[in-house]
């Protein structure tokens, strides 16, 4: 048999026959640009008047750029990939393709960069499917009620601000009082969930980007979850397309019906981000400097976040951004705009930190607007008025600072509200099951929790932990069923009532 008679040079000759057949000898025009001035992770473009916006463009020399500006005699281009050998003059060429992301499973467990490239010295993992990275979000007729729990482990969290798979829920406070804490709680309680879920970083250090990588692998939740990175050193571009990569990244597991978290770690720094691409590419600023679409930025984002209908798969996507505060004020223009976007917010407290409490959630502060639709029957029961309540109580706190003298129904009320509050206290990196908060609300509604002092309320917490362990017990038990459970896992017991 001849060279060109195998089997594999057969088809390849077969392919060059049916390229020659189809091949039309015509004029063909190609449309180039050229570099103005190239620096600070951006590119200004003479040409292209075909461009359009968040167009890739393609530059002689490899590297690659997304059209972000358009003027009626110049391009703005945010630079993705740049090399060296970049410099004005460089020819520029459209593609035709807007900016798109390799989705999948194969992402789980792994960290990748904005583009897709991995970042953890694994090879590139092997994906067949691609989807844009800015799209619109689901329309409203795809859309259901958010009404299934997402479960924080975080006791106030799951007691007095519910969450449910699809809600927007804003994380609010000072640099350095537990936002971060608070998000990889929330990420950790996912195991054994059914929830798939993907950590942004945005403008962080790469010391605080390994620290919270290795706590992750260290729990074994990177067997869930996809971390995208853009550090503090990357350029503005990448730190712009953060947010956006890693919400591609789990709207995917969305349309496929799968439950899934973002974090986004954190707005504030993705904001400047996209002032700073903003003014050197000269678009007017507006208040604070920011341009005048920002708000459209962050909802447009935000608003992919949804729970979807039967129908459409069931999926959703439950957001949380982390956005940071001054002095605590939470009436800036960047909080005030996600706020306004968010279906709640959970708001950190300086004093409450320094005072010892944590997590330190400022109740009175901080809202769920899905509230009891999206907690199970049981636990909604037992809640019902717990967050009145311990409201009420921080407030006749309050007149107790003056050495006023309460009845003994007002100082019964101020003793039971210093035993909830040393309950709510939890440890970061110790989030706990649905059953331990049900748990918990049932033994202090029913006066199990009506002990001396501070220490035997700890202890009760500790026996409840164990007997969950040991003897476990189904969230859907019956009331009965559940009292009986913990008459024998609790000793000493107080009057119970209700």
């Amino acid at each position: 048999m001849s060279f060109l008679a195998t089997p594999r040079n057969s088809s390849l000759l077969a392919g060059l026959r049916e390229e020659i057949d189809r091949y039309q000898f015509r004029l063909r025009l190609e449309e180039y640009g050229r570099v103005l001035a190239v620096g600070d992770g951006i590119a200004w473009i003479r040409g292209l008047p075909s461009a359009a916006m968040d167009e890739l463009l393609l530059f002689e020399d490899g590297s690659r750029g997304l059209i972000f500006h358009l003027g009626r005699q110049r391009l703005g281009a945010i630079l993705l990939e740049q090399t060296v050998r970049l410099a004005s003059g460089s020819a520029v060429y459209l593609t035709g393709q807007r900016l798109s992301l390799r989705v999948g499973d194969g992402l789980i467990g792994r960290v990748i960069d904005p583009l897709g490239k991995p970042l953890d010295g694994q090879p590139a993992p092997e994906l067949s499917l691609r989807r844009e990275l800015d799209v619109p979000s689901p329309p409203i007729v795809a859309r259901d009620f958010v009404e299934r729990p997402l479960y924080t482990g975080i006791k106030i969290v799951d007691a007095m601000i519910p969450l449910g798979r699809g809600q927007r829920q804003l994380i609010i406070g000072d640099n350095g009082i537990g936002k971060t804490s608070l998000a990889l709680d929330v990420v950790l309680n996912q195991r054994d969930q059914d929830v798939l879920c993907v950590y942004v970083l945005i403008g962080q250090k790469r010391s605080d980007t390994i620290s919270i990588i290795d706590l992750l692998r260290r729990y074994g939740a990177m067997a869930y979850t996809t971390v995208v990175v853009a550090e503090a050193s990357d350029s503005p571009g990448l730190k712009y397309l953060a947010p956006f990569a890693g919400c591609t990244v789990a709207e995917h597991w969305m349309w496929q019906g799968r439950d899934t978290l973002v974090v986004y770690d954190d707005l504030s720094t993705h904001a400047r981000a996209y002032r700073e691409l903003s003014l050197l590419l000269r678009r007017p600023p507006g208040r604070e400097a920011y341009p005048g679409d920002i708000f459209y930025l962050h909802s447009r984002l935000l608003e992919r976040s949804t729970c979807l209908a039967p129908a459409h798969g069931g999926g959703s996507m439950t957001a949380l951004p982390i956005v940071e505060t001054e002095q605590g004020e939470i009436a800036a223009y960047i909080p005030t705009n996600l706020i306004s976007i968010t279906d709640g917010q959970i708001y950190l407290d300086r004093r409450l930190f320094g005072s010892g409490f944590l997590p330190a959630i400022d109740i009175t502060r901080s809202v769920s607007r899905i509230g009891g639709r999206a907690q199970h029957p049981r636990i909604k029961a037992e809640a019902a008025r717990m967050k009145l309540d311990y409201l009420q109580f921080l407030e006749l706190e309050t007149f107790t600072r003056f050495g006023s003298r309460l009845e003994a129904s007002m100082e019964e009320k101020i003793r039971r509200g210093q035993v909830l509050r040393e309950i709510l206290k939890q440890e970061r990196l110790a989030p706990q099951s649905p059953e331990f908060q049900l748990a918990w609300m049932m033994a202090y509604n029913t006066g199990r929790f009506d002990v001396p002092d501070i220490v035997s309320v700890r202890q009760k917490l500790d026996e409840l932990a164990v007997g969950l362990q040991r003897f476990p017990i189904d969230l859907s038990a019956s009331r009965e069923e559940w009292s009986q459970w913990l008459d024998r896992r609790l000793t000493g017991t107080g009057n119970r009532t209700g």
